[in-house]
Formats: C-alpha cells, structure tokens, sequence
C-alpha cells in the first residue's frame, strides 16, 4: 500500500515537473530576447543633446513604419521612470518590444539624462521658465527625424503622456505626414479648476518636488482604502528611484528632489487656464487613441471628452478608460489594462 502511494506521488511529481518545465521553455520560445540601446540625439539648438533609449528584439534591425513607436513624457519627470519601469519584471518598454516592436523613449532638453540648460545650474529665481511646449515639439521632431532616418520609414507611430500629448498632439497636427498613429495617454485640454502644478505667481527656470509631495499628488481623488492596493509602497519607492536618480543635483540634496523645466507651467498658464489651445485637433489627420484612467485628478475625463469631440478629421478615433487609475496609471495595478489597450489600438489592421 505504501509503495503504491509513493509510486503514485513520484509519478505526480514528475508530470508537475514536466509541464513545469514546458512551460518555462514554451515561454523562452514566445518571450524574445531583447536589445537594449541608448545614445544621444542633437537637438535643432547647438549644445544640446537628446537621450534616447530603444528596444527591440535580439536580431531584429527591419522594422516598417507601423512596427515603432516613440513614448514622451509629462511635465515632471523623465521618460525612463514612466515608460521603463519594470514592476514584476516588466516595463511598458519590455511589453512593447516583445511584440516584435521598435520601441523608443526620449528626454526633453532639461529632463531625464538629456542635457540640462545652463539656466538649471542656477538659483531657479534668477531666470525666467525653460522649456516650454515650442521647444519641446522642436526636440521631439529631431529625435521623429532620426529614427525616421534611422530606420528608413516615412512614419512612426507616437505616444505622449500628460504634457506630452500637448507634444505629440501639437506636433502631429504640423506633420500629418510622419505619423502612423497617435496616442495620448491622460490627455491634457482646457482647465476649468486649479491645476496639479504651478498656478498663479512669479516662475523661476524651474521647480523641485520631493519624494512625499510626488506621493500625494498621485494619490489625489483615489479613495483612502484603495490607495496602497493602487500603488504598494514597494512599487513607489522604485518609481522614485528612477525618477530622481537622473539628475545628480537633484539626488543629491537632503531630502531629494525631481527638477524640473518651468516652461511648461508658464503654458499652463497662457494656454490651457486661459481658455486658448495650443493646438488645434481638427488639424490631426491620423488614427488617434485617448486613454485615460478613472481617478485621474491632474487631466479629469472631461479634458479627455472635449479633446475627442474636436478630433473633427482624424480618420480613426477612440476614447477608453481604465478603472481604478490614476494620472500615473502606468506604474499602477492595473498598468497592463493600459498596455494592452494602447497595443490593441497600435496593432488594428487599417
């Protein structure tokens, strides 16, 4: 009786193995190996350098125009922290690229590992606000101009979150003609109550958050219960890591701090809280995707609803929400709602 019961367990234990071991090298088989790539784009301004960041798969050098992609980020912080953060092993970036994709990220001027405007070695005070929106679409279009001739492709597909769809909507609605698709994540539009940053007052070239006031504003309009379930403190204290770590004045202050480019404040100010767009979405002639999460407090679904009603000739439109996110849903529990929703939208048959 006892050898029949062990046979039967060591029976079990062996096609437990079995199919463990199948499925690890069926993963390894569907999960492509990555190549990872970074260097440094000069902007249209002279001394100044743009970071760029690519994955793709291992051996993979051929990529058509609807196969790469190039992610922006928002006002604050750098594309690395928002778009290459791998929580559970996986960043945006990894998820992307393991579809066969060309992936890209970039930093503005003054974000992230691109250069830092000599205004930001500086007291703040002594210079008026760097970096605004015009500047911004100019670096995104030598960085679209470079993988375009990188790759040898008429198009790219682009994505921008938060201040980063005023970019990519911006830049877009001048140049129809190199983008495949667009999608703005947590859009930004007309402002009718005070906004998440900046506001009323002097500006200085640019502004500092610590680690506690970065917390706070992404845990604005989540309910209390669901804030530490939305986003762990393990998740978070990552996040911060890679957010500050970048810029060595920053990090190395006493508590830390994110620095960043007041230009796009002192827009907020001329445009979105003056009832004056930036850009004109009428003027977008491409598949458009706005995604948005149900807790954003910092770009509110309206921004998102009225945005979509003046995508008036874009040939292809659709507006999605994610439950249960927030403004920074892409390092959230439910960032793989996000992911996949935006590939879905990236990977439709025209």
């Amino acid at each position: 009786m006892t050898l029949k019961k062990t046979s039967s367990l060591l029976v079990g234990f062996s096609l437990v193995l079995f199919l463990s071991v199948f499925m690890f090298l069926a993963g390894c088989a569907t999960t492509p190996k990555l190549m990872t790539e970074s260097f440094y784009v000069p902007a249209r301004d002279p001394g100044i350098e743009l970071y760029v960041r690519n994955k793709h798969p291992e051996g993979m050098t051929t990529f058509g125009p609807e196969k790469i992609v190039l992610f922006v980020h928002g006002a604050t912080y750098s594309a690395e922290s928002g778009f290459d953060l791998p929580l559970n092993n996986l960043s945006w970036m990894d998820y992307v690229a393991q579809r066969g994709w060309d992936v890209y990220i970039m930093d503005l001027r003054g974000y992230g590992l691109s250069t830092r405007p000599p205004e930001m070695s500086k007291p703040a005070a002594e210079n008026p606000p760097i970096v605004n929106t015009d500047v911004a679409v100019k670096d995104v279009g030598a960085v679209v101009d470079n993988i375009l001739a990188r790759r040898g492709v008429p198009r790219i597909n682009l994505l921008g979150w938060s201040w980063g769809t005023t970019i990519m909507g911006g830049y877009t609605a001048q140049n129809n003609s190199k983008v495949e698709r667009l999608v703005l994540y947590a859009p930004v539009w007309l402002i009718k109550s005070a906004p998440p940053i900046g506001g009323g007052g002097a500006l200085g070239a640019y502004r500092t958050v610590k680690k506690e006031d970065a917390k706070k504003r992404i845990a604005r309009g989540v309910p209390a219960e669901k804030q530490q379930e939305l986003l762990p403190d393990a998740w978070f204290d990552a996040w911060w890591k890679e957010a500050v770590t970048p810029d060595p004045v920053g990090a190395g202050q006493n508590p830390q701090v994110v620095r960043a480019p007041n230009g796009v404040i002192q827009d907020l100010q001329k445009y979105w809280m003056s009832d004056k767009p930036y850009y004109d979405p009428a003027n977008i002639a491409v598949p458009t995707l706005l995604i948005l999460a149900e807790w954003d407090a910092d770009a509110p679904p309206y921004m998102a609803q009225t945005l979509f009603g003046n995508l008036k000739n874009a040939p292809v439109k659709r507006m999605v929400m994610i439950g249960e996110g927030t403004h920074s849903v892409a390092i959230e529990k439910n960032r793989l709602q996000l992911f996949r929703e935006v590939q879905l939208f990236l990977e439709e048959p025209k």
